[in-house]
């Protein structure tokens, strides 16, 4: 089974982990995520204009930039991690200039070279899928789209066709990081969505606690955790990788409960 199938088969659901490559010691902080225990890693490409995202990340995509981060470091780093993790899933998550603008060709290659599982582009919709999804489902890569709380059922098919690995439910109608959904509606939201997909539906924006976690974990299939965890790189630089572990830790032993 691929590896991002096999991580939403376990007996509890997915923890979903976020960092920005290039944001501190990005190796050793990939190391903590999956020591840590997160099922699946999302490594955000850093962009100048990341508009999905909230101060959070956008600093850090702000600090990686500085430091000269390439695309060509980002599959460095995919490549040294799988064959350091040959069996945790890697997603890489970002913008559509740094992932198009050789060819969506060049791209999936890149990404099957160096063991990339999955792929989310915030800024190409489903009537853009020509730009990379072809090459991506052509080279086994899994494209994992976006659903919203405005996402209604005449949009949702669009959506989800030619989607995989799972679906990503952004919990709230903003950026990254500053707000967190009410519970009832991310329950409602789940409900709907299992009704349109046999996908599972992973969700974030605004989860930063165990508690939140847990709660979201009792109805989805994965959380995801990013603004967070990038907070704890910028509070640490070079020295996240602790912290970092520790705190997933805690994540992962709240989700494990959940169902308990």
């Amino acid at each position: 089974m691929p590896r991002l199938s096999s991580a939403f088969t376990k007996a509890h659901p997915a923890l979903v982990t976020f960092i920005t490559a290039g944001d501190g010691d990005t190796a050793a902080n990939l190391d903590a995520l999956v020591a840590g225990g997160a099922d699946v890693i999302e490594l955000g490409m850093p962009f100048t204009d990341p508009m999905a995202d909230g101060p959070a990340i956008q600093e850090a995509n702000i600090r990686s930039l500085a430091k000269g981060t390439t695309t060509a470091d980002i599959f460095a780093l995919a490549t040294a991690f799988r064959a350091k993790h040959p069996d945790v899933p890697l997603v890489l998550m970002g913008y559509a200039n740094p992932m198009t603008i050789r060819g969506g060709d060049w791209f999936a290659a890149q990404c099957t070279n160096a063991g990339v599982d999955g792929v989310i582009c915030v800024d190409v919709p489903p009537e853009e899928d020509p730009e990379l999804g072809p090459a991506l489902r052509s080279a086994g890569v899994d494209l994992i789209r976006l659903a919203t709380p405005t996402s209604d059922a005449a949009r949702l098919p669009t959506i989800l066709d030619g989607s995989s690995g799972f679906v990503y439910y952004v919990s709230v109608a903003g950026i990254t990081g500053k707000q967190q959904a009410a519970q009832a509606s991310i329950e409602d939201a789940v409900a709907r969505l299992k009704i349109a997909t046999n996908l599972p539906i992973a969700v974030g924006f605004g989860v930063r606690t165990p508690e939140q976690a847990a709660a979201i974990a009792r109805v989805a299939d994965g959380v995801v955790v990013g603004s967070a965890l990038v907070e704890l790189v910028a509070q640490h630089g070079d020295n996240a990788a602790g912290p970092l572990r520790d705190y997933v830790a805690s994540l992962k032993a709240a989700i494990n409960s959940a169902r308990a």
